[in-house]
């Protein structure tokens, strides 16, 4: 069960159909512990042939969240908006067939999935952001970098997938295996809460699983050309190796590397984790902060 929740959160299992315009469909007020009231908004935007499902919380700088396989904003997201969206402007995304974006005729790519955020922060008038990807986000926020440089200010890197070695051998032997009914629960339901057409999943999981059997590494030297300020994070019981990490470290050069106790997004209270003595405390917020808030040395 282990293995399996690893893989489907570097996988993906959900598609949605959309709303038919690109007007805002919700504004409200939200309020969680330790948080006051802060605007929140959501909607579609019309992105390379997609219906693009975005929420906004929260005013300043905006911080983009790119979420993991098989997984929805909330499902990924749910525990560290409220508090990242103290202080920043937080627009998290659903990506092509996740949750309440719709699907287009094509296999997912990790270059289009970029394509596609950047496309809807230019609908959004957004010039420049920092990003934090999750997962399969983690290897999108890579692309972002490598393809539309000018826009990204700062990244944050969680659990990232930049080579076939980053991760043990037995997860390509059990991707090509990925069978739905293997899903855990938690993304199940995840999904459903918010899809408009549940009968999605399906493809989700078979464009997502053949996404990762036919997963390239990315160039050396397209690694090492990424300047931006980056923080790479991984779980000490993460399945992206160690190994990994510390190499994308040494390879951009204007980053910083930190392994934290847990799982893979256990740091961030991703779903899947969610224990009984979970503590919000226990979120790895701080680190974030402090990485965006740093000021550039000269």
């Amino acid at each position: 069960m282990i293995k399996q929740t690893i893989l489907v959160t570097l996988t993906a299992l959900a598609i949605s159909s959309c709303n038919n315009s690109d007007n805002k469909t919700m504004t409200s007020q939200t309020t969680t512990e330790n948080q006051t009231i802060q605007d929140s908004t959501s909607g579609y935007a019309t992105v390379n042939g997609l219906k693009m499902y975005y929420e906004i919380h929260g005013q300043g700088k905006p911080l983009i969240l790119i979420h993991g396989g098989g997984s929805t904003i909330q499902t990924n997201f749910e525990k560290i908006i409220p508090l990242l969206s103290k202080n920043r402007k937080v627009i998290a995304v659903e990506l092509q067939a996740h949750g309440r974006t719709s699907d287009r005729n094509a296999d997912l790519t990790f270059e289009q999935d970029a394509d596609d955020i950047v496309a809807l922060l230019k609908h959004l008038n957004i010039d420049k952001a920092d990003f934090f990807g999750f997962s399969n986000g983690g290897t999108t926020t890579i692309q972002i970098a490598i393809r539309h440089p000018e826009i990204v200010d700062k990244m944050i890197l969680g659990s990232a997938l930049a080579k076939r070695n980053g991760v043990p051998d037995w997860f390509w032997g059990f991707m090509a295996q990925a069978k739905l009914e293997n899903m855990p629960a938690q993304l199940k339901d995840g999904y459903k809460k918010v899809a408009a057409d549940t009968n999605g999943l399906q493809v989700m999981h078979d464009r997502d699983a053949n996404r990762m059997v036919n997963f390239k590494d990315i160039p050396d030297e397209q690694i090492k050309a990424i300047t931006v300020p980056t923080l790479i994070i991984i779980g000490d019981k993460d399945v992206i190796t160690p190994e990994h990490a510390l190499e994308l470290h040494r390879q951009i050069a204007n980053s910083e590397f930190a392994i934290i106790p847990g799982g893979h997004g256990q740091y961030i209270g991703e779903i899947t984790t969610i224990t009984p003595d979970f503590k919000e405390s226990d979120l790895v917020v701080p680190m974030l902060e402090k990485f965006l808030d740093k000021k550039p040395t000269k």
